[in-house]
């Protein structure tokens, strides 16, 4: 289905077919305020990187009576609880969780990454109380077609190409939601409309919501699907999988899901059930080589493929696409290169947090002729298996850097003992970049691309590259 015909289909009727008997009935301001008495409602985690502080400045604007609970205590979460100082009516419940704020309530609305087996949402669930999360809800409410997407490795590249497309084929009428730093999906009720389009980027707990609410994006892209959160689902990939899938599973006839090949084999050897979209196979190949592409690596053209296909299917033209794929300049923390310094190119790909996403860096960069990488990796493990990875630093660094933590002490026991190239553990990254500076000489590249999550060290994989960059441009 395009663009226009989706358009035509929800304009035909005065709400989404995706709204259910009780959304159907009412507006979104509506439905939160009830019939006069504001819905209480649990928020389970608000966190500090600014999703959770605007969704609970979204919900206190309507009025509603809401509870915010986070194990983070006060101290930790003071400058998102400053931003909410003025409302009065949100009440906290910090450093714990209480069962009875999930007993008693008209929602609860969950963040990302709350565990599979949470006593609390069970609670909830035990009580009829619906739970929900913020794309998923927002997906309830908008009238505006909705891009989906997701996969291990390229999601973020594949969803800022779209934007970057459609917003010149039509500008004033695409927004960007999901996993995106700081943004909150929800809040953008207040300004889509039918026409809109909003393209969402869904890790795999985003769409744990899709799943929970039996929904779907129009048009979906899966761009791979690769190890990783393992410790988050301790070790198994089919409940990986499964929170994937949601991205599909539940579109109707005539929708669309554009796969990359290496999804569309996962996706055929793990789904055993039929798809109700139209299945688009994206092939790194059909990207002309003839367009001058400014992301480095095969593996983004990959996701560029995935993003034509997505794009046509939104009736963007043939010439649009191809301005558009030409003029992107890529992701911040996407082997973004932050600068040149003595001839040195630094790199930052602190959001390759696997192994693979490690690899992809290294085959984007790495000089087949001689050894030009010093290569800051390492960090905190998430259950995965680092013998590819080691095998390939190995065969391509010069130097090699690594922040401690377990995942460094995993790739250190697979390294060979005796190496052509010197090995540094520091513990911060101010100590990274410097050793990475005195050993690198004009022609290399410093790369920061860690196969490992940030925790420990960094406050986040944001926090990682926001350092990263700092200590870089500081460089003389």
């Amino acid at each position: 289905m395009t663009y226009f015909a989706i358009v035509s289909s929800v304009c035909a009727s005065s709400v989404s077919f995706w709204y259910d008997d009780t959304i159907m009935t009412t507006n979104y301001k509506t439905y939160f305020k009830g019939d006069g008495t504001p819905k209480r409602i649990t928020m389970l985690g608000l966190g500090l990187l600014g999703r959770g502080v605007n969704v609970a400045k979204f919900l206190a604007e309507l009025g509603v009576e809401l509870t915010i609970t986070d194990l983070k205590t006060v101290l930790q979460l003071a400058p998102s609880i400053k931003k909410l100082a003025k409302f009065k009516n949100i009440r906290y419940v910090l450093g714990e969780h209480k069962l009875a704020d999930f007993k008693k309530c008209d929602m609860v609305i969950k963040a990302a990454g709350v565990p599979l087996d949470s006593p609390y949402i069970a609670e909830a669930k035990k009580n009829k109380i619906p739970v929900e999360m913020d794309a998923s809800l927002f997906a309830k409410f908008t009238p505006a077609t909705i891009v989906g997407v997701t996969g291990t490795r390229g999601k973020s590249t594949t969803t800022h190409l779209i934007v970057h497309i459609l917003e010149r084929a039509y500008p004033g009428h695409v927004f960007l939601g999901g996993n995106v730093r700081g943004m909150a999906t929800l809040p953008l009720l207040k300004k889509t409309k039918v026409g809109d389009i909003v393209v969402l980027e869904l890790d795999s707990w985003q769409l744990q919501g899709f799943g929970d609410a039996k929904i779907s994006p129009h048009i979906s892209v899966f761009t791979n699907f690769l190890p990783d959160h393992l410790n988050y689902y301790k070790g198994n990939m089919d409940k990986y999988f499964a929170d994937k899938a949601n991205i599909f599973k539940y579109q109707n006839e005539g929708e669309v899901i554009v796969m990359g090949e290496q999804a569309a084999k996962e996706i055929k050897k793990r789904f055993k059930e039929t798809a109700g979209g139209d299945v688009l196979i994206a092939k790194a190949a059909a990207v002309p080589k003839a367009w001058k592409i400014k992301i480095p690596g095969e593996h983004n053209r990959a996701n560029i493929a995935c993003a034509i296909l997505a794009c046509q299917e939104l009736d963007v033209s043939s010439k649009a696409i191809k301005e558009g794929v030409e003029s992107f300049m890529g992701v911040p923390g996407r082997l973004e290169l932050v600068r040149t310094v003595g001839g040195v190119n630094y790199y930052n790909d602190t959001t390759a947090t696997t192994p693979d996403g490690n690899r992809v860096a290294l085959e984007a960069l790495a000089n087949k002729k001689k050894k030009n990488i010093v290569l800051i990796a390492g960090g905190a493990d998430k259950n995965l298996d680092y013998k590819d990875m080691a095998r390939l630093v190995h065969k391509t660094v010069k130097g090699l850097v690594l922040i401690e933590g377990a995942a460094t002490e995993k790739l250190l026991s697979l390294i060979p003992k005796r190496t052509s190239y010197p090995v540094y553990i520091v513990d911060s990254m101010k100590d990274a970049v410097d050793t990475a500076r005195e050993f690198a000489k004009k022609g290399d590249t410093v790369l920061l691309s860690p196969g490992a999550a940030s925790f420990g060290v960094f406050k986040n994989e944001f926090d990682r590259g926001d350092q990263f960059v700092k200590f870089v441009k500081k460089l003389k």
